[in-house]
């Protein structure tokens, strides 16, 4: 059995530390509290919009029957914590 050095288990853990996300929300996590959040929503829930987040920027895609639909799910996106911008592709569907 070998032994590692206290300095190794020294340079292990901060090396550990230095790779783990500093206080920043996980696109897992941001991606569940968006679509939460659109569900929860009277306006906009029940619409078909796909939510995809990577690094922090949400990218809402669909269709919504209404010009203040669109605008509420990009205001909802935003109060997400974690979401640094919020791309927003929602169209409107054909009356």
């Amino acid at each position: 059995m070998r032994l590692i050095g206290l300095s190794s288990i020294l340079l292990l853990i901060c090396s550990c530390l230095a790779a783990a996300p500093q206080g920043n929300a996980s696109d897992d996590h941001i991606y569940d509290q968006v679509r939460l959040k659109l569900a929860g929503d009277r306006d906009v829930r029940g619409t078909h919009i796909e939510v995809t987040v990577s690094d922090g920027v949400v990218t809402l895609r669909g269709q919504v029957d209404k010009e203040k639909n669109r605008r509420k799910a990009e205001k909802l996106a935003k109060k997400v914590k974690g979401v640094r911008q919020v791309v927003n592709e929602l169209t409107l569907a054909p009356q």
